[in-house]
Order: structure tokens, then sequence, then C-alpha cells
């Protein structure tokens, strides 16, 4: 390792051995300890992978100088205990500065997942629905519950717009990187003279926020209610269920009218609303880090080209990372999604590790 690792290193064993200490004195409150609890519970697994990466270091210098001995059989012995020892070292290695690389704190949240058609008319909104579908699949894959929040509908099949909400372990930390443009290249059914169209659907993926993360003020809120209508504004329910929510600070506007009781819809529309604007706060919190530092992988923002479906050519390619699969069959019934996801996740972590080296 190199000698500015080691400093770290020691500097974190340091603060571990400093926060025990100041645990076991008396006089804290109970907010100190608290806090003194959570960073030392942080630091704790980072401790253990630096001490067992030490203690096969020495293992390893006792073993190398064992080996330079006079006895043949203790020379074989430590020889053989050395060669072991050289290829557990890589592996402690990275475990100690994968631990140092900064966690996003959103892994664990559950996701609100939203699907707009984009540009290409019908053929938008029929590859928005197949998108939303393919993440709902997706998640019945994963075991996580998948409850939808709204769906726009085009008559035909398609989605104007579509959002749900993914609830389960992990959820944000696999789906976080689906956010963007997602553009799809085939010859529509509709199309008499076979020629291929382009079209586009967005995807934004947000972090669930709680009531704790964003407090809403009511008198920055307008809500309007009104009565849900279907496709072709047919009547839905006769009375005004409907409710459209703008956050006049931000412009911000969600409505719900899924539900037959305005009560429901209200409440799912300030749960959206909330994790937008918590999203808007975690781009703000990003800003500083993309601008130092461009990620191969993506900001996230939903004006980036980040996939594209060639139907004809049976592949799905990821421009983020140049990963291109001949499998767009099971790419969009969930089976093969992991396959990306894993790409990206493991293309964002390597980012992350140059930047801890940095």
């Amino acid at each position: 390792m190199d000698a500015a690792l080691e400093i770290r290193l020691d500097q974190l064993a340091r603060r571990h051995a400093e926060i025990g200490e100041a645990m076991a004195a008396t006089g804290l409150s109970g907010s100190e300890f608290a806090k003194l609890s959570k960073e030392y519970s942080e630091l704790s697994p980072i401790v253990d992978g630096i001490a067992a990466l030490r203690q096969a270091q020495a293992d390893m210098d006792a073993a190398n100088e064992m080996a330079a001995g006079d006895d043949p059989e203790m020379k074989a012995l430590a020889e053989e205990e050395a060669q072991s020892l050289r290829e557990r070292l890589p592996d402690l290695e990275m475990r100690v500065r994968m631990s140092l690389v900064p966690k996003d704190e959103d892994d664990e949240r559950n996701a609100i997942l939203e699907v707009r058609a984009g540009t290409g008319g019908d053929e938008a909104a029929l590859f928005a629905a197949e998108l939303f579908r393919m993440y709902q699949r997706y998640a019945a894959l994963k075991n996580w519950k998948f409850e939808l929040l709204d769906i726009s509908e085009t008559g035909i099949g398609g989605f104007k717009e579509a959002a749900a909400t993914v609830t389960g372990r992990g959820v944000f930390a696999r789906l976080k990187f689906e956010s963007g443009v997602h553009r799809v290249q085939r010859v529509p059914e509709t199309e008499a003279s076979g020629r291929i169209h382009t079209s586009a659907a967005t995807v934004a993926v947000m972090p669930e926020a709680e009531e704790i993360d964003i407090q809403i003020d009511d008198k920055d809120l307008r809500i309007d209610v009104y009565r849900s209508s279907g496709p072709g504004g047919q009547s839905v329910n006769t009375t005004d269920s409907a409710v459209r929510i703008t956050h006049l600070p931000t412009g911000l506007v969600v409505i719900q009218q899924d539900e037959k009781s305005q009560h429901k819809n209200k409440a799912r529309a300030l749960k959206v609303l909330r994790s937008r604007l918590y999203e808007l706060e975690r781009q703000v919190r990003d800003s500083a880090r993309a601008a130092d530092r461009k990620s191969q992988v993506g900001s996230g923002d939903r004006s980036e080209r980040v996939r594209t479906y060639n139907f004809p050519q049976g592949r799905v390619t990821d421009h983020r990372i140049n990963l291109t699969l001949y499998k767009i069959d099971k790419v969009m019934t969930g089976e093969a999604l992991d396959e990306v996801i894993d790409a990206l996740t493991a293309a964002d972590t390597a980012e992350r590790l140059a930047a801890a080296a940095e």
C-alpha cells in the first residue's frame, strides 16, 4: 500500500480508539453519547478490516523470514504459508479500500419510479408502457413490492406517464442508475413501409423521502381537487377525488387520481412531492462532486440519453459504460436487467475508489 493510505488507516484506527475511550468516560449527555456511538459503529468494520489486513501482512513477513532459514521442512511450510497470504492480501486490501469509499446514504431507501413518454407520439407511449412493465417484472424477481401510484393511458396500450412506489431492501441502490432518457429503435406496428423509427421515454428514480426528511409548509402548497377522468375523458367516478398539488416555491406539480378517495390521493401526492423535493436537494448536494469529477456512469439527469433498445438487432446498449447485450427480450422481461445494473454499479464503485485515492 502507498504511504498516504497507510497514514489514513492509522488516523482511522486512532480515532476509533479515542471514541472508545470517550464513550467509557462519565459525564456524557445522551445526545453526545449517541453521536459518538454512531461514529464508533461506522468505524468499527473499517478498523476490523485494517486489523485483518495488518495481521496478514505481519504473518507474511514472519513466513518470509522463516522461509529464509536452513530447516528444509520449516522452509517448505513457510513458503506455502507465504504463498497463501500473498493470494489473500489483495482481497483484504481491496476490502479496506472499499470501506473508505463514501457511501450513498440513500442506497437503502425505497424508491419512487416515474416513466414518461418522450418524443415519438404513440410509439413513445407504447415504449414507456413496456419500460414500466419491465421494472414491474424486475421488482417481482427481486421480491420487492411494486405499488402503482398513477397511470395516464393513451387508449391503445401506451402510457403517457406512470408512477409507482418500489419497496424492498436496497431498492434505490439497484434502480438509481436507471434515471435518464431511454431510446428505442424499431419498426412500429402501424408502420406500413417497414421503416425503423426512433422514439424515447424518460425514467426518473427518486429515493422515497419521509416526513422527517422534508418539511413542507402548508402555505407553500396550492391544492386543487376535481373529478378523475380516464382515457378520452371517460368518467372514472362522480366525486371530486382527483388532487393536484402545486409547490409554490419550486413550481413542482403532482397529480394523483387513481384512488376513489380524495384523502388517499392527497396522501400519495404529498409522498411523491416530498420525494421530488428530496431529489432536488440531493442533486444540489451532489453538484459540487459532479463539478469536480464528471461521472462516467452519469448524474441521472433526465435529459441525459442513457440507453438504447434496438429491437431489429436484438441489442441493448448502455452509453455510459459502452455495454452492449444481445439479449433484448430478457432485458425487457427483467431477467437480464441485473447484468446492466451490475456493470453500472461496478463502474460507479471504480470511480468512487479512484476519487477516494486522489
